[in-house]
């Protein structure tokens, strides 16, 4: 998968120089008090350079507190002026655009409820054409990352191009413990396939519960994301919104306080044996991969045999004993379980696919 999209330096609106890149505010602007005496803890700690706040909230049942709107923008502005800091909203309509520009907020997002459509998208990237404002777009509800880059290309082709991505994990029926799954390796691929794209971790969303955020926000950084987004508020116990993921300013600042900062980079003799370790590693994949390509060749003969025999593809005693028969000898090389059953089942379905193919040949 491949993309073409033109992106601004971090260094021209999101890297201040600070490590990691800190946004945070409440879930929801609530009312003026609220924001403001959040807004204004949140100042004193130093590494938080954003001020994030819900003004318009999506909420999945209209019975729940949807968030103040314009007057709320008042509030945001009125604190940025007041901390220095700046400050980042979420849009979804057109509408929401011209009155964020309108208040002078300095970067928007889009939410993970949005980027599912692409209509809604590109009706937002309509109303930024010729604008010069930095757009952080959420992944989308569910793991896709097709059209996650799809929301970004379409902001990026209405002339926006201080992106950033931001990974608020993805909705299945079997999270626990977390509210969103991670699947770290959705974002890792994204960083893979633009590389030059910073990319923000909100661990308050894939957590759901504020005693996972911090080992969440390790992770993100242990994977070299760019910042983090996290939730405050004063007074979490009082919170309208996601109460149970919002952290206190106080313990915001002792969380990233407690963080682990590690260098992408090491000294010389820990880049020589660094790199001696990773070529060993490519030796080894190439290896793996020259016996995949000799399994698939033994796939095709067992696919020619059962066509000519009139076998079915699959027999499930079969894949039931081979599957149980490999995760016994995973064990005993201390592999771990899961990770040996997944590789197998996509194994397995590429044999099935091999073998349907040949079935299917006149």
């Amino acid at each position: 998968m491949g993309t073409t999209l033109q992106i601004a330096k971090q260094g021209n609106w999101l890297w201040q120089g600070k490590e990691p890149f800190v946004i945070s505010g409440p879930c929801s602007a609530e009312n003026r008090n609220q924001l403001l005496e959040t807004g204004r803890l949140l100042a004193k700690i130093s590494q938080v350079n954003m001020l994030r706040a819900g003004i318009w909230k999506p909420r999945t049942r209209p019975d729940i507190f949807e968030g103040i709107g314009e007057p709320a923008l008042d509030w945001l502005l009125e604190l940025k002026k007041e901390t220095g800091l700046k400050t980042c909203v979420e849009v979804a309509t057109p509408e929401h655009v011209n009155l964020a520009l309108k208040y002078d907020v300095d970067v928007l997002w889009i939410g993970a409820r949005t980027t599912v459509n692409p209509f809604s998208v590109q009706t937002i990237a309509d109303s930024l054409k010729g604008v010069d404002i930095p757009v952080m777009i959420k992944n989308p509800l569910h793991p896709d990352l097709k059209l996650w880059i799809g929301a970004l290309e379409r902001i990026n082709n209405a002339g926006i191009n201080k992106l950033a991505a931001i990974h608020r994990g993805f909705y299945t029926y079997d999270n626990k413990p977390f509210r969103n799954l991670p699947m770290w390796e959705i974002p890792i691929e994204l960083k893979r396939i633009i590389p030059e794209l910073p990319l923000i971790c909100d661990p308050s969303h894939i957590s759901g519960n504020r005693s996972l955020i911090k080992s969440v926000a390790q992770r993100a950084l242990d994977l070299s994301f760019d910042g983090l987004m996290i939730e405050s508020h004063y007074d979490p116990s009082i919170a309208l919104t996601d109460a149970a993921q919002q952290l206190s300013p106080q313990a915001l600042r002792e969380m990233i306080d407690s963080l682990v900062i590690r260098k992408e980079y090491g000294s010389s003799d820990f880049e020589n044996l660094l790199e001696k370790l990773r070529f060993e590693v490519d030796n080894l994949d190439h290896e793996l991969l020259n016996i995949l390509s000799q399994r698939n060749e033994k796939t095709k003969q067992i696919g020619e045999y059962k066509k000519q025999n009139n076998i079915t593809v699959l027999q499930i005693s079969r894949l039931r004993k081979m599957i149980q028969e490999r995760l016994d000898y995973g064990n005993n090389l201390e592999l771990d379980n899961n990770f040996i059953l997944k590789l197998l089942q996509l194994i397995h379905k590429e044999s099935i696919r091999v073998q349907t193919d040949i079935m299917q040949e006149k």
